[in-house]
């Protein structure tokens, strides 16, 4: 799955041709987490209860960008990176 962002040590990829609903896929620690794009939601896994918030916290900042890479990701095209957090 390519990367989309990396922040405090937080990995967010979107996988190409994936499953709707729209959802990245977000790494830390060794564990992974899904998390809904609509609306922030944890849908599945778990990561530590700091990098939840965070990410939650990323997706509402970058909502509009991450469901345009959702559509190209899922066309099979590539996308762009999003920024991630500032420490």
């Amino acid at each position: 799955m390519p990367i989309v962002s990396i922040f405090f040590g937080i990995v967010i990829r979107i996988n190409f041709y994936d499953h709707n609903p729209p959802h990245l896929h977000a790494e830390h620690g060794g564990r992974e987490a899904v998390f809904d794009i609509r609306t922030g939601a944890l849908m599945e896994g778990a990561i530590p209860r700091t990098a939840t918030r965070r990410v939650q916290l990323w997706i509402s900042m970058h909502r509009e960008a991450l469901l345009a890479n959702w559509d190209l990701a899922y066309s099979g095209e590539p996308f762009l990176k999003i920024p991630g957090l500032e420490p």
